[in-house]
């Protein structure tokens, strides 16, 4: 009983130890959590300072907190600051090439802050994947598609690709292309589409509606429309031009062809 009791009393201080390092890295983590949250919050109620910044920052807080926590946890088994950095010291190379991919992410990640390709709330293409950018932290960039599908990106990657911002203006250029039948009447035709466009409220008016033939097709004249339109509006208004150019042409006799095929049979 004896040897049990003095076992127990000389493990009795790595439990208490164990215990402490536990209670520490848990509030730790909490409140690390707790005022990256604050630090985003106050900074996206600045109205100078955009929301990539806020989720950003708060994102470099947060891996600093719980560093410094992680200090403080082998500071509980006795391990020494200066011990911890000479050990840290020791590993550095061997822990950058083991984490080459991580550390490249991390740098693209304040490459990304400071030159600002895209940012919250806007929809972009990064190397051919396409969604609205939800969040922009040390390593990724989530990214949400139009059918809620999460898409992460490492930072590295994105600063690497060719980034396609649809969002970063706040005015885009609709262009339609109508085909009609050689038989028709063009100058009605491009009439229609004007009218309908002038009629838009979308539709801005400088630069002007523009309306052109730009090929004689196989089966049809191509007449291309381009508009400008205030960038939100920029499906709505695709669709309800397609919709209602279609209408408005059945509705006048203007038919928009299609490919056919035309059967020749020899006789023997």
């Amino acid at each position: 009983m004896e040897d049990i009791i003095e076992q127990a009393g000389a493990y009795w201080p790595l439990v208490v130890s164990g215990a402490k390092a536990l209670v520490v890295l848990v509030l730790g983590w909490i409140a690390a959590g707790m005022i990256s949250g604050a630090v985003r919050n106050r900074i996206n109620k600045t109205p100078q300072i955009d929301e990539t910044l806020g989720s950003f920052v708060s994102s470099v807080v947060r891996w600093v907190l719980l560093a410094i926590v992680l200090v403080a946890v082998l500071g509980v088994f006795g391990i020494e600051a200066t011990s911890l950095v000479a050990m840290l010291g020791a590993a550095t190379l061997a822990i950058g090439l083991a984490l080459q991919g991580t550390l490249s992410d991390l740098a693209a990640g304040f490459m990304l802050i400071l030159f600002r390709p895209y940012k919250l709330g806007q929809f972009v293409d990064i190397g051919g994947t396409s969604g609205t950018v939800k969040d922009l932290n040390l390593f990724v960039t989530e990214l949400v598609t139009p059918d809620n599908v999460q898409i992460i990106v490492p930072n590295g990657q994105a600063w690497g690709a060719i980034i396609t911002n649809y969002s970063a203006h706040d005015t885009r250029r609709l262009d339609i292309t109508y085909g009609i039948d050689y038989g028709d009447d063009i100058e009605k035709a491009k009439a229609i589409i004007l009218r309908l466009a002038e009629a838009d409220g979308r539709v801005l008016t400088s630069p002007e509606p523009w309306v052109r033939v730009t090929n004689l097709g196989d089966s049809s004249v191509d007449i291309s429309t381009r508009l400008w339109c205030d960038a939100g509006d920029y499906w709505e208004l695709k669709w309800t031009m397609i919709q209602g150019v279609k209408e408005a042409f059945d509705a006048d006799g203007i038919s928009i062809p299609y490919p056919h095929s035309v059967e020749i049979q020899k006789q023997a």
